[in-house]
């Protein structure tokens, strides 16, 4: 007798073939049979009119801190996602000194817009070393099974004190430490090593991330460590620059340590036809036999201004200024009083910083999100172009926008991604047989970015509703988010459905899937805000064959756990 069978869904299994009707059987936490489950059950579940896929497994989120006091890691877990992979772009918390605990609390709030302050409260520092962060890890209960990575930030500052935390050269010395420190993380089970590249990484004083200028000693140095032991990723966020410089360290890090190097790969303004490059370059890399694994979005990484959120067009306005201490409510009274809000329109303001410079002004590429949201839209839906069919100015529109839904209103700022005005790019990066899909950053940018929603969007919109350009398949979306993030980091115990695999599951009403707008909440320990987005249409999600959702509820069921290295796939019957 099974413990569990799931009857009559469409079985999409992740394997990239056809989807199909059938049953799966679940004994003991595994998948017993796929396809017509003989026997009886101790428990079925009727999945008529549902497709039947693996769970989501999400390797790009900043679930660090929020893992050591939040069992269920929302929001991913009301997207399906049943594996995380946090650590990424070499900020998180550990190894930590105690007297660096609040400069790796600023580190990640400065890169990840994480409040300082939800951090201090919420972490219990039970660690100094990495292997005593994942044992800490690993007592704890959970719905969702997590993994980690070791940060450059981190150790460079272990290691090397202030020397480290403000980008100095390091000594021979200092590499044989931090690559120790990383042979020792990986050794007990840490999935990889991540650093960040990118000058848009900054603590919270400003200061680029560690290891931001590293050179190539150093970064081989580390590196080295995984080809030594023969496991982990080399993960990073990087500008790129110098493009080939660049790109030729890491093919040489890849050839020699036989490991995959992963870096994000996103279209941008300036450079838009950047992208295409680095794939090519990744392909005649492949040829010489490195593992290049260019991560890639689903949809724009695009701000989300709000009057609640980090930034918007008038926060730095005076007149605005003066009522953003008042409670959401009263400041929504005050600014559409119409003095108010012509002399906030009027005032000029100039700015030192190009970024938000360019964020307060950009209408042209400024969009209501609406509800649901739009994140696909046309270019005649911008903020300047309705100014300009209203006759009025663009200031104007956003101001309006932002005082509707009681002030809750967002405008999507699609800064990556979008060169195009549409999805054209992105669609070619998800048909890339090279490419893994990533960047969904759960857990971070809570004030003003919310993509951990995007394994359900790859449904909801690549699949069943994109109108702007051709859909992708069902059957090639599902294996992109499951077996192949699975296996870019050696999980190959999950990701398919097939007998012998780990009975993460996921039952979709794909007719009635859709995504929530995002909303701001103040649910994070000191009373913290974070843009959180939820999902309708998951029937049920389980992890090691327990429902631990069901209509988007926890059941209460914690059968997560920590994994601790790669996994490996269940041996052949």
């Amino acid at each position: 007798m099974h413990d569990l069978v799931i009857r009559g869904g469409t079985i999409v299994d992740g394997s990239g073939a056809p989807a199909r009707a059938g049953d799966v059987a679940i004994d003991a936490g595994r998948i017993r049979a796929v396809g017509d489950a003989q026997g009886a059950a101790k428990r079925e579940i009727d999945a008529t009119g549902l497709h039947v896929t693996p769970g989501w497994v999400d390797i790009h989120t900043h679930y660090d801190g929020q893992v050591t006091w939040d069992p269920y890691l929302t929001p991913s877990c009301w997207h399906g996602v049943t594996t995380v992979v946090m650590g990424n772009c070499g900020v998180g918390f550990a190894p930590a000194r105690p007297e660096r605990r609040d400069w790796l609390i600023g580190l990640m709030e400065g890169v990840e817009d994480i409040p300082g302050t939800a951090l201090a409260e919420g972490i219990r520092w039970e660690w100094e070393s990495f292997p005593e962060y994942l044992d800490a890890l690993e007592r704890m209960p959970r719905a969702l099974d997590v993994a980690a990575q070791v940060p450059h930030g981190a150790v460079r500052a272990y290691v090397m004190g202030e020397r480290g935390a403000r980008n100095e050269k390091p000594t021979p010395r200092d590499i044989e430490e931090m690559a120790d420190i990383v042979r020792q993380g990986i050794a007990a089970g840490a999935l990889g090593f991540s650093t960040s590249r990118t000058l848009l990484h900054r603590a919270v004083d400003g200061e680029p991330v560690p290891g931001t200028f590293a050179g190539e000693e150093e970064l081989l140095g580390i590196g080295r460590v995984l080809g030594e032991l023969g496991r982990g990723v080399f993960e990073m966020a990087s500008d790129l620059a110098p493009e080939d410089d660049e790109f030729a360290w890491m093919a040489r890090l890849s050839t020699e340590t036989r490991r995959p190097v992963s870096f994000a790969l996103l279209q941008n303004d300036l450079d838009p036809g950047q992208w295409r490059r680095l794939l090519d370059k990744t392909d005649a890399a492949a040829e010489r036999g490195a593992w290049i694994a260019p991560q890639v979005a689903v949809r724009p990484t695009g701000l989300l201004l709000g009057l609640e959120s980090t930034a918007h067009p008038f926060m730095s306005h005076p007149s605005y200024q003066a009522v953003a201490h008042l409670p959401l409510d009263e400041r929504v009274r005050r600014l559409r009083d119409p003095e108010l809000r012509q002399r906030i329109l009027d005032e000029e303001v100039q700015f030192d910083d190009p970024v938000a410079a360019f964020v307060c002004s950009a209408f042209h590429k400024l969009f209501p999100l609406g509800d649901p949201p739009e994140y696909e839209p046309e270019p005649d839906e911008s903020v300047a172009a309705i100014a300009k069919r209203e006759g009025v100015r663009p200031e104007a529109v956003a101001y309006d926008l932002l005082l509707r839904r009681q002030g809750r209103e967002l405008l999507y700022l699609p800064l990556l991604n979008y060169a195009n005005g549409d999805f054209g790019p992105i669609r070619e990066m998800l048909l890339h047989p090279r490419c893994v899909l990533g960047l969904s950053d759960g857990g971070a940018h809570c004030g003003i970015i919310c993509d951990a929603s995007a394994p359900t969007f790859l449904l909801t919109h690549w699949v069943r509703d994109r109108q702007r350009g051709e859909r992708l398949p069902i059957e090639h979306v599902v294996r992109r988010q499951t077996r192949d993030t699975a296996a870019l980091y050696g999980l190959m115990d999950r990701g398919v459905l097939a007998p012998g695999m780990r009975a993460d599951l996921n039952l979709i009403d794909l007719e009635r899937l859709a995504i929530r707008a995002p909303e701001m909440v103040f649910d994070l320990p000191a009373r913290g805000r974070r843009l959180i987005q939820k999902a309708e249409g998951y029937r049920a999600t389980l992890k090691d064959g327990e429902v631990i959702f069901q209509d988007g509820e926890p059941t209460g069921a914690l059968p997560g756990k920590l994994l601790r290295g790669p996994q490996p796939a269940p041996r052949a019957r």
